[in-house]
């Protein structure tokens, strides 16, 4: 009987499921082997003349023979094969099974080609600094075993520059073992395997105390270590020498190693040398412009442009790629052209795919969730005030809507049903241990890679019903963000909203008021008032124009014709809600009273000051005496009334008031709050105002600093700050300070307004000339406080 021919003719003919079949042969010839290893045992057992004489009539040495040298081949094609599976790159295409010999066999004499490293691809780029640092920590003198980790997402090229290390090194370790980490039943093979090789035994045991005796520096090679569920240190040699190199998706093995790198996105020039080398393209100015482009819109993430390669040097395409892509996304990551390099053997979203299989239904849920969010920057809040959001369905339908958000969210509610930190960090946890995800712990957010992000919307069966349902959730955050959070919140939210509403995204009208309510806070006041106009709409036709819902809609709409200086707009909707307001809830209501305040900074904008200083000293006096002197609703009365009196010339009595609100401020909300900062802006611009221009520019710059810290240098409050700052260092005669602060406003001014708003623009370019003037010795050394007016908030 030929076993081997018959095991390559079954290994030949069933391609990729060879793993599977070889474990199943093995297995049948194992039972075969063993009955005739056990009459054979038995003849020997018997005494020596039957023995001599029973081995002369059936031949007996002859068939040990035959079947020790069918052992030996099986042994030897197992571990080609399991040689094959070891050198696959940190895809999981190809698994070593285990495969059971007899353990009462001898130990298994194989190749010593097992425990060798295959060198890098051909194609290999890139990667110096990683490579660097490996090289000096494996250099160092620790007094300790040398643990280094390589982490990051599938398919950024872990085991490659691994190989590559390998390859730089390999003069330096006296032996080097390859093991295959993808299982337990993978790494047992392997440290048999070396076991086998050195001759130590036949277990995992042997080896392991063999490498803890030898003092000489072996390298061992732990790849594909993905499984969080698998405890790797045990595995370990227990000793102080010898050198351990991991390569995983799951950075927590990070707790091991002395030292680690992530693996993630390559450096222009390596992916773009990379893509015209896999690709059979030549390196031209021209070729590297196009792939440069290439690269970019892959996220410089190897795999994809190991692909993106392999499909260029099939179809020639390399100036039409990226038109296919737009079209052709998720089928061009998806399938592996027939002529592809050898090393890379895994697509991009098959190798993702392995790690999706892995995660629970609520780890799949969240990944999925934040598809539809921007990539970076996602915080726990979205998810965490969400979970206290109390339903307000106008109906069965807006009732239907919310069941799958608020049953998701369920999962992360403890027994007393308030949010569960622990349980949404153990979920992100199983996440991260794939590098599906990254955590940033100084922002306290999440991100995700381009590329994952949207290939985790093709593993869903209803994209429309997940789409709905996180607009439910930061629809539901949104509403239960307390007002004095919402400036920071929508920094933050901004992208988020952003991705889910020119997403495609349908918002029900009781979310476009939340929606339209953080756009308003972020400044995006088209954006806001777009959607406000929805919701008045909506909850006019079916509300009424009395409902409580309609006139916070129209109030909110108000509030933005305020701020885009549409004051007649905003002052004829103001008016009609304060007389509802009156009407149906009475004249010290906090709702009646918000309106007050509302038309009362309108009426200041006007120029109807009498007006505004008869509605704001009513409001101011009922808040104190209702809400009490710190709450933050009196202090917004107080800085209002300051506004007022300020543009009166009453600037004594509105520094007054400015002081107290920037204290209380300071102390209710913090030094850093956007709240206290306009307080302290305001506070600036009426010091400017009464000639107290070192105290100005003290606030001023206090005011600028951390405004561009925390709301960005190009929000609407940063650019206000920077102006009157610009304008104190003009009347302080600091011409080059003023100068650069104009400079860049201006420019931050034109990108954000266009040519929509040429008064403004024009304002500053007259500063900036009259600054450019002085600073060139004009002797009109005009002070800029006579002629041009700071701003308020």
């Amino acid at each position: 009987m030929e076993i081997v021919k018959i095991i390559q003719d079954q290994l030949s003919s069933h391609g990729d499921t060879a793993a599977d079949k070889f474990k199943g042969l093995c297995e049948d010839l194992e039972g075969v082997l063993q009955g005739i290893l056990k009459a054979v045992q038995q003849m020997q057992a018997e005494p020596r003349g039957f023995r001599t004489r029973f081995k002369e009539v059936v031949k007996v040495g002859s068939v040990a023979d035959e079947i020790s040298g069918h052992r030996v081949r099986i042994q030897e094609l197992r571990s080609n094969f399991v040689l094959m599976a070891v050198i696959d790159i940190d895809l999981h295409l190809h698994k070593a099974p285990s495969i059971g010999i007899p353990s009462n066999l001898p130990p298994i004499q194989v190749t010593q080609s097992i425990t060798k490293c295959p060198p890098p691809s051909r194609i290999f780029h890139g990667r110096k600094i990683i490579l660097d640092q490996m090289h000096q920590f494996f250099e160092q003198d620790l007094g300790n075993q040398h643990i280094f980790l390589l982490h990051g997402l599938g398919g950024a090229g872990k085991t490659q520059t691994t190989l590559k290390f390998i390859q730089e090194s390999s003069s330096h370790f006296s032996d080097i073992f390859l093991v295959d980490t993808s299982t337990l039943e993978t790494i047992d093979t392997g440290l048999k395997n070396i076991a086998a090789t050195k001759n130590l035994g036949s277990t995992a045991d042997d080896t392991l105390q063999w490498l803890s005796s030898q003092p000489s520096e072996s390298m061992l090679l732990f790849d594909n270590a993905d499984d969080p569920s698998i405890d790797l240190h045990r595995f370990f040699p227990s000793c102080t020498h010898g050198n351990i190199l991991i390569t995983s998706r799951n950075p927590g093995l990070r707790v091991y190693a002395g030292s680690h790198s992530l693996v993630s996105d390559m450096e222009e020039l390596d992916a773009v040398e990379l893509l015209l080398t896999s690709a059979g393209e030549n390196v031209t100015s021209g070729n590297r412009v196009i792939a440069a482009d290439i690269v970019k819109t892959l996220w410089y993430l190897l795999l994809a442009i190991i692909q993106a390669g392999a499909f260029i040097s099939k179809s020639g395409a390399l100036d039409r790629y990226l038109d296919l892509y737009k079209d052709n996304r998720a089928r061009l990551l998806r399938e592996q052209p027939s002529q592809s390099h050898a090393d890379y053997a895994s697509t991009v979203y098959t190798t993702w795919q392995i790690s999706f299989d892995r995660l629970s239904k609520p780890a799949k849920t969240l990944l999925q969730l934040w598809s539809f969010l921007h990539h970076e920057g996602i915080p726990e809040d979205i998810f965490s005030y969400a979970s206290t959001y109390k339903p307000r369905p106008r109906g069965p339908t807006e009732e239907e809507e919310l069941k799958k958000p608020l049953e998701f969210l369920s999962h992360f509610m403890g027994p007393n049903l308030l949010w569960d930190s622990l349980e949404f960090m153990e979920v992100t946890n199983e996440i991260r241990a794939y590098s599906l995800v990254n955590f940033d712990p100084d922002k306290k957010s999440f991100s995700v890679h381009p590329l994952v992000h949207s290939w985790t919307q093709t593993t869903l069966t209803d994209p429309q019903l997940f789409h709905s349902s996180i607009i439910a959730i930061v629809g539901m955050a949104i509403a239960d963000i307390p007002r004095q959070d919402m400036q920071l919140a929508s920094v933050k939210l901004l992208p988020h909203v952003d991705s889910l509403i020119h997403g495609n995204g349908n918002v029900k009208p009781d979310f476009c008021h939340e929606y339209g309510k953080l756009y308003w806070w972020a400044a995006r006041l088209k954006d806001a008032e777009q959607l406000q106009l929805a919701v008045l709409e909506d909850h006019r036709d079916i509300l009424g124009e009395d409902h409580p819902g309609t006139l916070l809609a129209m109030g909110n709409l108000a509030s933005t014709y305020y701020q885009l200086g549409q004051l007649k707009e905003a002052e004829q909707l103001e008016v009609v809600v304060l007389e509802k307001r009156r009407k149906i809830l009475g004249e010290d209501h906090p709702d009646t009273l918000r309106a007050m305040g509302n038309l009362a900074g309108t009426y200041d904008q006007l120029g109807q000051l009498k007006e505004a200083e008869e509605l704001g000293v009513v409001v101011l006096e009922k808040r104190r005496k209702i809400l009490g002197e710190d709450h933050p609703d009196t202090l917004f009365a107080m800085g209002h009334l300051a506004s007022t009196y300020h543009n009166l010339g009453q600037l004594k009595e509105a520094g007054e008031l400015e002081v107290v609100v920037l204290e209380k401020q300071r102390k209710v909300l913090g030094e850093d709050h956007p709240d206290t900062l306009k307080a302290m802006g305001n506070l600036a611009v009426t010091y400017y105002q009464l000639g107290q221009l070192k105290e100005a520019e003290e606030l001023g710059v206090v005011v600028l600093e951390k405004q561009r810290k925390i709301l960005g240098d190009d929000h609407p409050d940063t650019l206000r700050s920077m102006g009157n700052l610009a304008a104190t260092y003009h009347t302080l005669l600091k011409f080059p300070e003023a100068e650069t602060l104009y400079v860049d406003l201006l420019a931050k001014r034109k990108a954000r307004l266009g040519d929509d708003h040429p008064d403004t623009l024009n304002k500053i370019m007259d500063r900036l000339a009259a600054t450019q003037r002085a600073m060139h010795g004009s002797k009109n050394r005009t002070r800029l406080n006579k002629f041009f007016r700071l701003t308020r908030v």
